[in-house]
């Protein structure tokens, strides 16, 4: 029997690798992360990094305001196409979603400064009336066990 429970989330969730030189927080995947979503039998779809394939891995840190141009937004939407695409298959079968972010990415930010994946990733979501819960991982340690707290919660 299929749970019918999808947590869609932030390329670097599981993969730190991504991350820009020195801004890492884990050596591989945010381990806890990944085990309380499969604990709750949840089904995972990881978003791209399009940071990675637009600037490769040796990248330097960049401002929203000096990714956010024609050529990169366009790199967003291709990359979101075959994401949108399981989503609508999904919904079509009443799946329940949740969107795990990274707080002040400037990419991946969901809430206070929204990342630029992220807009190109709600205005489809939003045109198919796709409902999702959303929470993001802390930019700040001291918050992690109440992130931790706030996604058990969500996903039972």
């Amino acid at each position: 029997m299929k749970g019918k429970r999808i947590a869609i989330v932030s390329h670097r969730i599981l993969n730190q690798n991504s991350v820009v030189n020195g801004l890492e927080r884990a050596e591989g995947a945010f381990n806890e992360v990944v085990e309380i979503l499969l604990k709750n039998n949840y089904g995972i779809i990881q978003l791209p990094c399009p940071e990675l394939i637009y600037l490769g891995i040796d990248r330097e840190g960049k401002t929203k305001e000096e990714y956010d141009t024609k050529e990169y937004r366009e790199l967003c939407k291709k990359l979101l196409e075959p994401i949108i695409k399981y989503l609508q298959e999904y919904k079509k079968d009443n799946y329940k979603f949740i969107l795990i972010g990274i707080e002040n990415s400037t990419t991946c930010d969901i809430f206070k400064n929204r990342g630029i994946l992220m807009e190109e990733f709600f205005k489809e979501v939003e045109k198919l009336n796709i409902i999702i819960k959303a929470i993001e991982y802390p930019k700040n340690e001291k918050d992690y066990n109440k992130f931790v707290k706030t996604l058990e919660k969500m996903i039972k």
